[in-house]
């Protein structure tokens, strides 16, 4: 998996906090623990032993976080069956596996959508042991988010609580709870490191908003949740900062309130629903050999919000060489200097949405106003 710069560290690298394919020993650890009563889900009064009076509360805290918390988190795994000759001897190929969240007692799971990639056959492995077949509902790269979808009885499903990023501050106690290694259902401990972080998705795109988090988050805890210390959900873990591709202490999660704008549309329509222009942009390599700070449009859709605005297509002339051509430079308050900005300024509006667009042709800037389409 190839590793990208992360600009909070110069000389690290950003990882995707997936993990090998340890998928029989997770079994084992579960299994062995359950045939000495320390698997069982916490559904059953007994499963777990009483706290001892004489610790700190804030550890019994801790320790009832975990055990109402543990029941929402799945173990998710990745195959790629390619079929033999006619049909038969069919091959199996992990591709990947790590962690997931209860969405709903719907049996929607939650988890990354780089959990998911390049897989074509889904499992889901809950607290209690059982595993089922699933099926993707939906995915969203830019935000590096999936859903997926199991058929289980509703008793066997605890849906995670769900908490908001608002108001979350630096210095909060956090807690992460995945199958690093293969290891089921570890209890990672720490603080909310920074706020308002930046990251790019497997996509390309920016996600902003970030957590930072210093709670060891390890290959395989991706798509495991970030709780509070009221144990409710604030972000999924995504992507560490590691020279070694192990936890250094900085991790990152999507937060929450991010989560509960996409999942519902992911359920719903399987993807989600972004409002455009109705344009092409040319890649920012060419407006900075242009010398220019915005985003070229290379061509304008026919009676798109754009076209009936006014903005025009990029135009060459007889030997190849740009004659003309808009360049957008803001949208609302926010000015855009690259496709990245102009992705931000977009997503979280909503398709018939209106907004002011600024754009410049020449040497001579003009604003206008026009109505967002949905776009694929």
């Amino acid at each position: 998996m190839p590793l990208r710069p992360e600009s909070t560290q110069s000389d690290s690298r950003t990882r995707r906090a997936a993990r090998p394919g340890l998928r029989a020993l997770a079994v084992a650890v579960f299994a062995t623990a359950a045939a000495l009563g320390g698997g069982a889900s916490s559904a059953d009064s007994g499963a777990h032993p009483p706290i001892p009076d004489d610790l700190l509360r804030h550890e019994r805290n801790t320790i009832e976080i975990f055990r109402n918390a543990a029941d929402s988190v799945v173990f998710v795994t990745n195959e790629r069956v390619e079929q033999g000759f006619r049909g038969f001897n069919a091959t199996k190929i992990p591709q990947n596996s790590g962690s997931g969240v209860v969405w709903d007692a719907q049996g929607h799971v939650l988890t990354n959508f780089h959990v998911i990639q390049g897989g074509n056959a889904f499992a889901v492995t809950l607290k209690d042991g059982s595993t089922h077949s699933a099926k993707v509902v939906g995915w969203d790269p830019n935000k590096d988010l999936a859903v997926l979808r199991i058929e289980a009885a509703p008793e066997r499903l605890s849906p995670v609580r769900r908490g908001s990023s608002k108001p979350l501050v630096v210095g909060q106690q956090v807690l992460a709870i995945g199958n690093p290694f293969g290891l089921d259902h570890t209890l990672t401990v720490g603080v909310i490191s920074a706020l308002g972080r930046e990251i790019q998705s497997i996509a390309g795109t920016t996600i902003e908003d970030v957590i930072q988090t210093d709670a060891s988050i390890n290959p395989g805890n991706s798509g495991g949740p970030l709780l509070d210390s009221k144990g409710r959900m604030i972000g999924v873990n995504t992507q560490i900062v590691s020279r070694s591709g192990q936890s250094a202490g900085i991790g990152f999660a999507v937060p929450i309130d991010t989560i509960e704008r996409i999942v519902p549309q992911l359920i719903r329509f399987g993807k989600v629903k972004r409002a455009g222009l109705g344009v092409r942009i040319l890649p920012d390599v060419y407006a900075r050999r242009f010398g220019v700070e915005g985003v070229i449009l290379r061509e304008v859709y026919p009676n798109s919000p754009a076209a009936r605005a006014g903005l025009r297509s990029m135009s060459v002339d007889r030997r190849g060489t740009v004659a003309a051509y808009d360049l957008i430079v803001g949208i609302g308050e926010d000015e855009i200097r690259s496709f990245d900005d102009l992705y931000q300024a977009l997503d979280g509006r909503e398709p018939g949405e209106r907004v002011e667009l600024r754009f410049q042709r020449g040497r001579k800037q003009y604003r206008v106003e026009l109505e967002l389409q949905e776009i694929d």
